[in-house]
């Protein structure tokens, strides 16, 4: 790991652009258009509770990001569990361990709100990247995942 210092923190309303460049390095083309629709949905997320949008900053630069999503569930004893998604590092900070300690602010998030299971999908097929997800705790065998794009 880097000696540089880095703050692992939720993202703020001032964050969305440097999020959306970020998301150029996970598998987004383009920044989507400044909308209503774009800037009511960021509000959205920032509003909500239940959706945890991490970023590790670096020198005060977006440099690694993910979201974790706490979904209220009736099963397991009334426990949530966390959804895990856009698991994303800048290309020239990889390898650094900046998407590992994103994950691990969400492992803290998720133990906080007494969720049973973390989840999250891959659509990679580089071993490279399943091999970091299995280092951060996760496996691939006691699910199967089955997705309908819409």
């Amino acid at each position: 790991m880097t000696t540089n210092r880095f703050i692992i923190r939720e993202a703020m309303r001032e964050d969305m652009q440097a999020v959306l460049e970020l998301y150029l390095h996970l598998h987004e083309d383009t920044i989507p258009e400044d909308s209503e629709h774009l800037r009511s949905t960021w509000e959205r997320i920032m509003c909500d509770d239940d959706h945890h949008l991490i970023v590790c900053e670096l020198d005060g630069v977006i440099v690694s990001s993910c979201v974790c999503v706490i979904i209220p569930n009736l099963s397991r004893g009334v426990r949530p569990y966390a959804f895990i998604e856009n698991v994303v590092t800048h290309a020239d900070y990889r390898g650094c361990g900046y998407a590992h300690a994103c994950l691990d602010h969400a492992h803290k998030i998720a133990l906080g709100n007494a969720c049973y299971k973390m989840m999250l999908l891959t659509g990679s097929k580089d071993p490279n990247i399943h091999r970091f997800y299995e280092k951060a705790g996760y496996n691939s065998s006691d699910k199967t995942a089955y997705i309908k794009w819409l």
